[in-house]
Protein backbone atom coordinates (compact mmCIF):
# COMPACT_ATOMS: atom_id res chain seq x y z
CA UNK A 1 0.00 0.00 0.00
CA UNK A 2 2.99 2.35 0.27
CA UNK A 3 3.65 4.90 -2.43
CA UNK A 4 7.08 6.44 -3.05
CA UNK A 5 5.34 9.85 -3.09
CA UNK A 6 4.32 9.47 0.53
CA UNK A 7 6.17 8.99 3.78
CA UNK A 8 3.20 7.01 5.13
CA UNK A 9 -0.28 6.03 4.10
CA UNK A 10 -1.62 7.50 7.33
CA UNK A 11 -0.01 9.98 9.69
CA UNK A 12 -1.44 10.03 13.21
CA UNK A 13 -0.72 13.08 15.35
CA UNK A 14 -0.78 12.11 19.02
CA UNK A 15 0.36 8.91 20.73
CA UNK A 16 -2.39 8.62 23.31
CA UNK A 17 -4.39 5.43 23.54
CA UNK A 18 -6.88 6.61 20.89
CA UNK A 19 -4.18 7.18 18.27
CA UNK A 20 -2.23 4.06 19.22
CA UNK A 21 -5.31 1.83 19.05
CA UNK A 22 -6.13 3.25 15.60
CA UNK A 23 -2.53 2.63 14.49
CA UNK A 24 -2.86 -1.06 15.39
CA UNK A 25 -5.97 -1.53 13.28
CA UNK A 26 -4.45 0.35 10.34
CA UNK A 27 -1.10 -1.48 10.36
CA UNK A 28 -3.00 -4.75 10.76
CA UNK A 29 -4.79 -3.94 7.50
CA UNK A 30 -1.46 -3.46 5.70
CA UNK A 31 -1.17 0.33 5.72
CA UNK A 32 2.02 2.24 6.43
CA UNK A 33 1.45 4.34 9.54
CA UNK A 34 3.53 6.98 11.29
CA UNK A 35 2.53 8.17 14.78
CA UNK A 36 4.00 11.55 15.78
CA UNK A 37 4.07 12.59 19.43
CA UNK A 38 5.42 15.91 20.75
CA UNK A 39 6.04 14.60 24.27
CA UNK A 40 9.08 12.44 25.08
CA UNK A 41 6.80 9.49 25.91
CA UNK A 42 3.56 7.95 24.72
CA UNK A 43 0.29 7.95 26.60
CA UNK A 44 -0.91 11.54 26.77
CA UNK A 45 -2.79 12.02 30.06
CA UNK A 46 -2.23 8.38 31.00
CA UNK A 47 1.16 9.09 32.57
CA UNK A 48 2.85 7.36 35.48
CA UNK A 49 5.86 8.83 37.30
CA UNK A 50 8.39 6.85 39.33
CA UNK A 51 9.31 8.48 42.66
CA UNK A 52 11.49 6.66 45.22
CA UNK A 53 10.25 3.27 44.07
CA UNK A 54 6.59 4.34 43.90
CA UNK A 55 4.63 4.40 40.64
CA UNK A 56 2.35 7.44 40.73
CA UNK A 57 -0.39 8.14 38.20
CA UNK A 58 -0.83 11.77 37.18
CA UNK A 59 -4.53 11.25 36.46
CA UNK A 60 -5.32 7.63 37.28
CA UNK A 61 -8.88 7.16 35.99
CA UNK A 62 -11.05 4.34 37.30
CA UNK A 63 -11.54 1.54 34.77
CA UNK A 64 -14.23 -1.13 34.54
CA UNK A 65 -13.44 -4.79 33.88
CA UNK A 66 -16.58 -4.92 31.70
CA UNK A 67 -15.19 -2.52 29.07
CA UNK A 68 -14.97 -4.55 25.83
CA UNK A 69 -12.20 -2.38 24.36
CA UNK A 70 -9.86 -3.33 27.22
CA UNK A 71 -9.82 -6.94 26.01
CA UNK A 72 -10.72 -6.46 22.33
CA UNK A 73 -8.18 -3.84 21.22
CA UNK A 74 -5.33 -5.29 19.14
CA UNK A 75 -2.01 -4.66 20.85
CA UNK A 76 -3.39 -4.67 24.38
CA UNK A 77 -3.81 -8.43 24.48
CA UNK A 78 -5.01 -9.25 27.98
CA UNK A 79 -3.73 -6.35 30.11
CA UNK A 80 -3.01 -7.10 33.73
CA UNK A 81 -5.75 -5.42 35.76
CA UNK A 82 -5.99 -5.02 39.53
CA UNK A 83 -9.54 -5.01 40.87
CA UNK A 84 -10.93 -3.10 43.81
CA UNK A 85 -12.92 -5.02 46.41
CA UNK A 86 -16.60 -5.49 45.42
CA UNK A 87 -18.81 -2.61 46.45
CA UNK A 88 -17.50 0.58 48.04
CA UNK A 89 -16.85 2.05 51.48
CA UNK A 90 -19.01 5.14 51.92
CA UNK A 91 -18.13 7.67 54.62
CA UNK A 92 -21.22 9.44 55.93
CA UNK A 93 -22.09 11.14 59.20
CA UNK A 94 -18.74 10.22 60.73
CA UNK A 95 -19.04 6.49 59.97
CA UNK A 96 -17.88 4.11 57.25
CA UNK A 97 -20.52 1.97 55.54
CA UNK A 98 -19.41 -1.10 53.60
CA UNK A 99 -21.87 -1.80 50.80
CA UNK A 100 -20.56 -5.19 49.75
CA UNK A 101 -21.35 -6.30 46.21
CA UNK A 102 -24.50 -4.33 45.30
CA UNK A 103 -24.56 -5.12 41.59
CA UNK A 104 -27.45 -7.60 41.86
CA UNK A 105 -30.39 -8.08 44.19
CA UNK A 106 -29.15 -11.55 45.09
CA UNK A 107 -25.66 -10.28 45.86
CA UNK A 108 -27.03 -7.39 47.92
CA UNK A 109 -29.29 -9.67 49.96
CA UNK A 110 -26.49 -12.17 50.53
CA UNK A 111 -24.15 -9.42 51.71
CA UNK A 112 -26.88 -7.98 53.93
CA UNK A 113 -27.62 -11.32 55.56
CA UNK A 114 -23.92 -11.93 56.16
CA UNK A 115 -23.47 -8.56 57.80
CA UNK A 116 -26.66 -8.71 59.81
CA UNK A 117 -25.39 -11.88 61.53
CA UNK A 118 -22.34 -10.02 62.87
CA UNK A 119 -22.82 -7.88 66.01
CA UNK A 120 -22.11 -4.16 65.75
CA UNK A 121 -19.15 -3.13 67.83
CA UNK A 122 -17.30 0.18 67.80
CA UNK A 123 -13.59 -0.23 68.42
CA UNK A 124 -10.37 1.52 67.59
CA UNK A 125 -8.15 -0.05 64.94
CA UNK A 126 -6.17 -2.99 66.27
CA UNK A 127 -3.03 -4.68 64.95
CA UNK A 128 -3.44 -6.38 61.55
CA UNK A 129 -3.77 -9.91 62.98
CA UNK A 130 -6.73 -8.84 65.16
CA UNK A 131 -8.28 -7.00 62.22
CA UNK A 132 -8.50 -9.98 59.88
CA UNK A 133 -12.07 -11.10 59.16
CA UNK A 134 -13.09 -14.51 60.40
CA UNK A 135 -15.06 -16.88 58.22
CA UNK A 136 -16.55 -18.42 61.36
CA UNK A 137 -17.95 -15.10 62.56
CA UNK A 138 -19.43 -14.23 59.20
CA UNK A 139 -17.40 -11.02 58.92
CA UNK A 140 -16.56 -10.25 55.30
CA UNK A 141 -12.80 -10.23 54.89
CA UNK A 142 -11.10 -7.63 52.72
CA UNK A 143 -7.96 -8.90 51.06
CA UNK A 144 -4.64 -7.31 51.88
CA UNK A 145 -2.44 -7.21 54.94
CA UNK A 146 -4.57 -4.49 56.52
CA UNK A 147 -7.36 -6.96 57.24
CA UNK A 148 -11.11 -6.43 57.07
CA UNK A 149 -12.91 -3.13 56.85
CA UNK A 150 -15.47 -4.25 59.42
CA UNK A 151 -12.83 -5.04 62.01
CA UNK A 152 -11.29 -1.62 61.49
CA UNK A 153 -14.45 0.43 61.61
CA UNK A 154 -16.88 -1.77 63.52
CA UNK A 155 -19.83 -0.42 61.52
CA UNK A 156 -21.20 -1.65 58.23
CA UNK A 157 -23.96 -0.57 55.93
CA UNK A 158 -27.36 -0.92 57.54
CA UNK A 159 -26.14 -1.93 61.00
CA UNK A 160 -27.89 -0.15 63.89
CA UNK A 161 -26.12 2.74 65.55
CA UNK A 162 -25.06 2.82 69.19
CA UNK A 163 -28.00 2.98 71.54
CA UNK A 164 -30.56 2.17 68.83
CA UNK A 165 -29.81 5.23 66.70
CA UNK A 166 -30.73 5.41 63.08
CA UNK A 167 -29.04 3.18 60.53
CA UNK A 168 -26.53 3.95 57.82
CA UNK A 169 -26.83 5.45 54.36
CA UNK A 170 -28.81 2.47 53.07
CA UNK A 171 -30.89 0.96 55.86
CA UNK A 172 -32.22 -2.54 55.67
CA UNK A 173 -31.88 -5.48 53.32
CA UNK A 174 -34.86 -4.34 51.22
CA UNK A 175 -33.18 -1.07 50.22
CA UNK A 176 -29.99 -2.89 49.33
CA UNK A 177 -31.91 -5.44 47.30
CA UNK A 178 -33.75 -2.68 45.42
CA UNK A 179 -30.46 -1.02 44.57
CA UNK A 180 -28.99 -4.33 43.43
CA UNK A 181 -32.06 -5.08 41.30
CA UNK A 182 -31.90 -1.64 39.68
CA UNK A 183 -28.23 -2.08 38.80
CA UNK A 184 -28.88 -5.60 37.52
CA UNK A 185 -31.65 -4.32 35.21
CA UNK A 186 -29.34 -1.57 33.99
CA UNK A 187 -26.61 -4.11 33.24
CA UNK A 188 -29.02 -5.98 30.95
CA UNK A 189 -30.29 -2.88 29.11
CA UNK A 190 -29.02 -2.54 25.51
CA UNK A 191 -27.01 0.58 24.73
CA UNK A 192 -29.48 1.70 22.05
CA UNK A 193 -32.29 1.75 24.59
CA UNK A 194 -30.22 3.83 27.02
CA UNK A 195 -29.37 6.34 24.29
CA UNK A 196 -33.07 6.60 23.38
CA UNK A 197 -34.04 7.76 26.87
CA UNK A 198 -34.93 11.45 27.42
CA UNK A 199 -31.73 13.40 28.01
CA UNK A 200 -31.24 15.59 31.07
CA UNK A 201 -28.54 16.06 33.67
CA UNK A 202 -27.39 13.08 35.70
CA UNK A 203 -28.50 14.85 38.90
CA UNK A 204 -32.05 15.27 37.53
CA UNK A 205 -32.17 11.66 36.37
CA UNK A 206 -31.13 10.37 39.80
CA UNK A 207 -34.20 11.96 41.36
CA UNK A 208 -36.46 9.67 39.32
CA UNK A 209 -34.78 6.28 39.75
CA UNK A 210 -37.37 5.10 42.27
CA UNK A 211 -34.93 4.44 45.11
CA UNK A 212 -34.94 6.00 48.59
CA UNK A 213 -33.24 9.39 48.81
CA UNK A 214 -30.71 8.05 51.33
CA UNK A 215 -29.64 5.40 48.80
CA UNK A 216 -29.39 7.90 45.94
CA UNK A 217 -27.55 10.60 47.89
CA UNK A 218 -25.41 8.25 49.95
CA UNK A 219 -24.29 5.75 47.30
CA UNK A 220 -25.29 6.51 43.71
CA UNK A 221 -24.40 10.21 43.76
CA UNK A 222 -20.81 9.84 45.09
CA UNK A 223 -20.27 6.73 42.93
CA UNK A 224 -21.36 8.54 39.75
CA UNK A 225 -19.27 11.58 40.67
CA UNK A 226 -16.22 9.29 40.86
CA UNK A 227 -17.01 7.49 37.59
CA UNK A 228 -17.72 10.73 35.68
CA UNK A 229 -15.22 13.07 37.43
CA UNK A 230 -18.22 15.37 37.84
CA UNK A 231 -19.10 16.39 41.43
CA UNK A 232 -22.12 18.48 40.36
CA UNK A 233 -23.46 15.70 38.08
CA UNK A 234 -24.26 18.07 35.21
CA UNK A 235 -23.16 15.29 32.83
CA UNK A 236 -25.70 14.01 30.31
CA UNK A 237 -27.95 11.39 31.88
CA UNK A 238 -27.29 9.11 28.90
CA UNK A 239 -23.55 9.18 29.54
CA UNK A 240 -24.23 8.60 33.24
CA UNK A 241 -26.42 5.59 32.40
CA UNK A 242 -23.63 4.11 30.27
CA UNK A 243 -21.07 4.63 33.05
CA UNK A 244 -23.31 3.09 35.69
CA UNK A 245 -24.15 0.18 33.38
CA UNK A 246 -20.44 -0.54 32.93
CA UNK A 247 -20.03 -0.57 36.72
CA UNK A 248 -23.01 -2.90 37.08
CA UNK A 249 -21.53 -5.30 34.53
CA UNK A 250 -18.06 -5.54 36.07
CA UNK A 251 -15.86 -4.37 38.90
CA UNK A 252 -13.68 -1.29 39.17
CA UNK A 253 -10.01 -1.77 38.41
CA UNK A 254 -6.70 -0.11 37.54
CA UNK A 255 -3.86 -1.31 35.27
CA UNK A 256 -1.06 -3.11 37.09
CA UNK A 257 1.97 -0.86 37.42
CA UNK A 258 0.12 2.37 36.61
CA UNK A 259 -2.15 3.77 33.93
CA UNK A 260 0.82 4.31 31.61
CA UNK A 261 0.98 0.52 31.19
CA UNK A 262 -1.87 0.64 28.63
CA UNK A 263 -0.29 3.02 26.07
CA UNK A 264 3.11 1.42 26.64
CA UNK A 265 1.65 -1.97 25.71
CA UNK A 266 0.06 -0.53 22.57
CA UNK A 267 3.24 1.25 21.47
CA UNK A 268 5.49 -1.75 22.11
CA UNK A 269 3.32 -4.01 19.95
CA UNK A 270 3.45 -1.73 16.87
CA UNK A 271 6.04 -2.32 14.10
CA UNK A 272 9.43 -0.77 14.98
CA UNK A 273 9.70 2.87 13.93
CA UNK A 274 5.95 3.44 13.81
CA UNK A 275 5.92 5.77 16.83
CA UNK A 276 8.21 8.79 16.94
CA UNK A 277 8.28 10.89 20.10
CA UNK A 278 9.66 14.40 20.48
CA UNK A 279 8.23 15.45 17.11
CA UNK A 280 6.44 18.81 17.08
CA UNK A 281 3.85 19.37 14.35
CA UNK A 282 3.46 23.01 13.25
CA UNK A 283 0.92 22.60 10.44
CA UNK A 284 -1.08 19.82 8.86
CA UNK A 285 -3.49 19.09 6.03
CA UNK A 286 -4.86 16.00 4.33
CA UNK A 287 -1.73 15.18 2.34
CA UNK A 288 1.13 16.57 4.42
CA UNK A 289 2.35 17.39 7.90
CA UNK A 290 5.04 19.96 8.68
CA UNK A 291 7.25 19.32 11.69
CA UNK A 292 10.03 21.25 13.42
CA UNK A 293 12.38 18.28 13.45
CA UNK A 294 11.81 16.56 10.09
CA UNK A 295 10.35 19.17 7.78
CA UNK A 296 7.40 18.12 5.65
CA UNK A 297 6.06 14.56 5.67
CA UNK A 298 3.60 13.32 3.07
CA UNK A 299 0.58 11.08 3.62
CA UNK A 300 -2.67 9.91 2.07
CA UNK A 301 -4.79 10.45 5.19
CA UNK A 302 -4.35 12.38 8.41
CA UNK A 303 -5.73 11.43 11.82
CA UNK A 304 -5.68 13.96 14.68
CA UNK A 305 -5.51 11.95 17.90
CA UNK A 306 -4.51 14.73 20.28
CA UNK A 307 -6.57 16.35 23.01
CA UNK A 308 -9.44 18.54 21.90
CA UNK A 309 -7.55 21.80 22.39
CA UNK A 310 -4.48 20.74 20.42
CA UNK A 311 -6.68 19.30 17.66
CA UNK A 312 -8.51 22.64 17.32
CA UNK A 313 -5.18 24.48 16.94
CA UNK A 314 -4.33 22.33 13.92
CA UNK A 315 -7.90 22.27 12.65
CA UNK A 316 -9.53 25.69 13.25
CA UNK A 317 -13.28 25.46 13.66
CA UNK A 318 -13.24 22.15 15.52
CA UNK A 319 -15.52 22.43 18.54
CA UNK A 320 -13.69 22.32 21.84
CA UNK A 321 -15.70 21.12 24.84
CA UNK A 322 -15.41 22.48 28.34
CA UNK A 323 -13.27 20.46 30.73
CA UNK A 324 -13.45 19.14 34.27
CA UNK A 325 -10.33 19.72 36.40
CA UNK A 326 -8.93 16.83 38.42
CA UNK A 327 -6.20 16.80 41.08
CA UNK A 328 -4.55 13.55 42.16
CA UNK A 329 -2.48 13.31 45.35
CA UNK A 330 -0.27 10.46 46.50
CA UNK A 331 0.72 9.99 50.15
CA UNK A 332 2.80 7.35 51.85
CA UNK A 333 2.12 6.36 55.45
CA UNK A 334 3.99 4.32 58.09
CA UNK A 335 1.07 1.86 58.09
CA UNK A 336 -1.73 1.32 55.63
CA UNK A 337 -5.23 2.37 56.72
CA UNK A 338 -7.26 -0.80 57.33
CA UNK A 339 -9.58 -0.55 54.32
CA UNK A 340 -8.02 -3.31 52.20
CA UNK A 341 -8.77 -2.98 48.48
CA UNK A 342 -11.94 -0.92 48.94
CA UNK A 343 -12.65 2.35 47.14
CA UNK A 344 -13.59 4.93 49.77
CA UNK A 345 -16.24 7.53 48.79
CA UNK A 346 -17.30 10.67 50.63
CA UNK A 347 -21.09 10.40 50.88
CA UNK A 348 -21.42 13.77 52.66
CA UNK A 349 -19.24 15.82 50.28
CA UNK A 350 -17.70 17.24 53.44
CA UNK A 351 -14.22 17.87 52.07
CA UNK A 352 -12.14 18.14 48.90
CA UNK A 353 -11.55 14.38 48.37
CA UNK A 354 -14.17 12.69 46.18
CA UNK A 355 -12.65 9.22 46.44
CA UNK A 356 -9.51 7.57 47.76
CA UNK A 357 -7.96 4.14 48.20
CA UNK A 358 -4.94 2.40 49.62
CA UNK A 359 -3.48 1.85 46.16
CA UNK A 360 -0.67 -0.35 47.46
CA UNK A 361 -3.36 -2.85 48.54
CA UNK A 362 -5.15 -2.72 45.18
CA UNK A 363 -1.92 -2.91 43.16
CA UNK A 364 1.14 -3.86 45.26
CA UNK A 365 3.46 -3.19 42.30
CA UNK A 366 2.93 0.55 42.74
CA UNK A 367 4.78 0.77 46.05
CA UNK A 368 8.03 -0.62 47.51
CA UNK A 369 7.59 -3.62 49.77
CA UNK A 370 6.50 -2.60 53.23
CA UNK A 371 5.41 0.91 52.16
CA UNK A 372 1.80 2.10 51.94
CA UNK A 373 0.58 4.25 49.04
CA UNK A 374 -2.66 6.20 49.47
CA UNK A 375 -4.03 7.78 46.29
CA UNK A 376 -6.75 10.43 46.52
CA UNK A 377 -8.69 12.38 43.89
CA UNK A 378 -10.04 15.92 44.18
CA UNK A 379 -12.66 16.92 41.61
CA UNK A 380 -13.16 20.52 40.55
CA UNK A 381 -11.09 23.50 41.65
CA UNK A 382 -8.70 22.42 44.44
CA UNK A 383 -8.52 24.42 47.68
CA UNK A 384 -5.55 26.81 48.11
CA UNK A 385 -4.24 24.87 51.11
CA UNK A 386 -4.46 21.60 49.19
CA UNK A 387 -2.31 19.21 51.23
CA UNK A 388 -3.57 20.42 54.62
CA UNK A 389 -7.23 20.22 53.55
CA UNK A 390 -6.79 16.81 51.97
CA UNK A 391 -4.95 15.40 55.02
CA UNK A 392 -7.74 16.59 57.33
CA UNK A 393 -10.37 15.05 55.08
CA UNK A 394 -8.45 11.77 54.77
CA UNK A 395 -8.18 11.57 58.55
CA UNK A 396 -11.98 11.59 58.69
CA UNK A 397 -12.46 9.23 55.76
CA UNK A 398 -10.02 6.61 57.05
CA UNK A 399 -10.45 7.21 60.77
CA UNK A 400 -6.70 7.44 61.37
CA UNK A 401 -4.22 10.23 62.08
CA UNK A 402 -2.56 11.58 58.91
CA UNK A 403 -0.02 13.97 60.46
CA UNK A 404 2.81 11.52 59.79
CA UNK A 405 1.90 10.94 56.15
CA UNK A 406 4.33 12.16 53.50
CA UNK A 407 3.09 13.81 50.30
CA UNK A 408 4.88 12.14 47.39
CA UNK A 409 3.24 14.06 44.54
CA UNK A 410 0.24 16.19 43.65
CA UNK A 411 -0.76 16.66 40.02
CA UNK A 412 -3.46 19.11 38.89
CA UNK A 413 -4.84 19.00 35.36
CA UNK A 414 -7.34 21.78 34.53
CA UNK A 415 -8.34 19.94 31.34
CA UNK A 416 -8.31 16.39 32.69
CA UNK A 417 -11.71 15.22 31.44
CA UNK A 418 -13.83 16.61 28.58
CA UNK A 419 -17.28 17.49 29.90
CA UNK A 420 -20.23 15.46 28.61
CA UNK A 421 -23.03 17.88 29.39
CA UNK A 422 -26.43 17.51 27.75
CA UNK A 423 -26.96 17.40 24.87
CA UNK A 424 -24.02 15.05 24.34
CA UNK A 425 -23.47 12.77 21.38
CA UNK A 426 -21.39 9.79 22.56
CA UNK A 427 -20.62 8.94 18.95
CA UNK A 428 -19.51 12.28 17.50
CA UNK A 429 -18.30 11.96 13.88
CA UNK A 430 -14.63 11.01 13.50
CA UNK A 431 -14.56 11.82 9.76
CA UNK A 432 -14.20 15.57 9.15
CA UNK A 433 -13.95 14.89 5.42
CA UNK A 434 -12.41 12.16 3.29
CA UNK A 435 -8.73 12.08 4.22
CA UNK A 436 -9.07 14.03 7.49
CA UNK A 437 -10.16 12.39 10.76
CA UNK A 438 -10.30 13.14 14.49
CA UNK A 439 -10.43 10.74 17.45
CA UNK A 440 -10.14 10.89 21.22
CA UNK A 441 -12.31 10.74 24.30
CA UNK A 442 -13.80 14.11 23.30
CA UNK A 443 -15.40 12.39 20.27
CA UNK A 444 -16.96 9.58 22.32
CA UNK A 445 -17.26 9.28 26.09
CA UNK A 446 -14.74 10.84 28.49
CA UNK A 447 -13.22 7.52 29.54
CA UNK A 448 -10.40 5.21 28.53
CA UNK A 449 -13.07 3.04 26.93
CA UNK A 450 -14.34 6.05 24.95
CA UNK A 451 -10.84 6.92 23.72
CA UNK A 452 -10.17 3.35 22.57
CA UNK A 453 -13.55 3.13 20.86
CA UNK A 454 -13.11 6.43 19.02
CA UNK A 455 -9.73 5.20 17.74
CA UNK A 456 -11.44 2.09 16.41
CA UNK A 457 -14.15 4.15 14.69
CA UNK A 458 -11.56 6.43 13.10
CA UNK A 459 -9.54 3.48 11.79
CA UNK A 460 -12.66 1.92 10.27
CA UNK A 461 -13.56 5.20 8.55
CA UNK A 462 -10.04 5.53 7.09
CA UNK A 463 -10.05 1.96 5.77
CA UNK A 464 -13.45 2.52 4.19
CA UNK A 465 -12.39 5.76 2.46
CA UNK A 466 -9.11 4.26 1.23
CA UNK A 467 -11.03 1.22 -0.04
CA UNK A 468 -8.53 -1.18 1.49
CA UNK A 469 -9.26 -4.63 0.01
CA UNK A 470 -11.08 -6.96 2.37
CA UNK A 471 -12.10 -4.26 4.84
CA UNK A 472 -15.02 -1.92 5.21
CA UNK A 473 -16.60 -0.04 8.07
CA UNK A 474 -17.74 -2.43 10.75
CA UNK A 475 -15.77 -5.40 9.39
CA UNK A 476 -12.89 -5.26 11.86
CA UNK A 477 -12.95 -7.70 14.78
CA UNK A 478 -14.95 -6.37 17.74
CA UNK A 479 -14.88 -7.25 21.36
CA UNK A 480 -17.79 -9.38 22.49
Amino acid sequence: MRSTAHHADVIIIGAGIAGLSAAHLLTGAGLGVSVLEAAPRVGGRLATDEVDGFRLDRLGPLLCTSWPELTGTPGLGAPELREFAPGVLVHSEGRRHLTGDIRSARGALKAARTRSSAPWVHRAPRPPRALRGSAASGAPAVSGSAGSAQGAYGHELGAPGRGGGRGGVVTGAIDRARLGAALHRLALTPEARLLARPERTAAEALAGVGLPGRTVDGILRPLLAALLSDPALTTSSRSADLALRDYARGGLCVPAGGSAALPELLAAALPPGTVRTGVHVTAADITSVRTKEHGELGCRSLLLATGAGAAAELLPGLRVPSFRPVTVLHHTAPAAPPTGRSLVLDGDRSGPVAYTSVMSEVDPSRAPEGRALITSTVLGTPPPDLDRSVRAHLAALYGVATDGWELLAAHHDPEAVPAMEAPHDPRRPVRVLAGLYVCGDHRDTSTVQGALHSGRRAAEAILTDLAVPGTHEGSLPRAA
